[in-house]
């Protein structure tokens, strides 16, 4: 496709690419002496302006600083990402941003809304086959979900996570250091709780798989329930209830808030002594 047939409106994609093509021909300013001055190559410019490429969220600040612009292509950098989700997840991500109560359990990792850019990499790079190009959309759209939770009014989040997770290694031991950090960094936020499942409960409620709950004001409930090969979103009655009540369930054997921080910050410990 070239540029003279690209269509705006064919997708958020085609629209950041006619957008910065327009703004950089407003500048006086070809794709190469663009690409000099964000540090990019000029092919890669050129395959975002043709739809050809996602830009990362670095390449998008970069124009924006370069072409003097105020916000005009960063709007447009969320659309992009939404749309690197599967399919099956891209209704979450909706109700996800309009909850206003957002409830989750996870047996095997770090939830992704608390994921550190490293251990995100690291959990993304071990789905078979994948290239470290789709590495780099996947942890894109992770960390701007994650943006939700840096509003000034963010919705309220409560994080159940096993024990078992802060034993995993994942991305090695720095890594993980890092990881358990910012755990005790999210944990004094106010609107952020994270409660530690002990490994000595020995219950299996909960170990089949991570799901979350949110409520969005004037809306029914809706669940995200996640499976080997993909999520399913639902806001069925019967599902609500059946996982409500699972996550009651588990949060009963939790630790206490202080408890929790004192098994985070003991475990950090550990990883800072290997």
């Amino acid at each position: 496709m070239t540029m003279q047939e690209l269509d705006p409106t064919a997708s958020p994609l085609a629209l950041f690419g006619s957008e910065l093509r327009r703004f950089r021909t407003d500048c006086g300013l070809t794709i190469e002496q663009l690409a000099e001055r964000v540090s990019f190559s000029a092919s890669l410019l050129g395959s975002v302006e043709r739809a050809a490429r996602r830009p990362s969220r670095d390449f998008t600040e970069r124009c924006e600083r370069e072409l003097g612009l105020s916000g005009e292509l960063l709007k447009l950098w969320p659309l992009i990402t939404k749309e690197t989700s599967p399919q099956w997840f891209r209704p979450w991500t909706k109700v996800e941003q309009e909850a206003r109560t957002l409830r989750t359990w996870e047996p095997l990792l770090v939830p992704g809304l608390l994921q550190t850019a490293n251990y995100a990499r690291a959990v993304l790079r071990g789905e078979p086959g994948v290239t470290e190009e789709l590495v780099n959309e996947a942890l894109e759209a992770r960390l701007q979900r994650q943006s939700l939770l840096k509003r000034p009014t963010p919705p309220i989040f409560a994080a159940l996570i096993d024990e078992g997770v802060l034993h995993r290694p994942i991305g090695g031991t720095e890594v993980m250091r890092e990881q358990l950090q910012h755990l005790l960094t999210m944990m004094a936020q106010p609107r952020i709780t994270i409660q530690i499942v002990p490994l000595e409960v020995g219950a299996t409620t909960g170990l089949l798989g991570a799901f979350m709950l949110a409520q969005v004001p004037g809306s029914p409930d809706t669940a995200y329930i996640e499976t080997t090969t993909h999520g399913q979103v639902s806001d069925r009655s019967d599902d609500i209830e059946a996982v409500s009540l699972r996550y009651d369930t588990i949060r009963a054997w939790a630790h206490p808030l202080h408890v929790s921080e004192h098994v985070i910050r003991e475990k950090m410990v550990t990883y800072e002594q290997q």
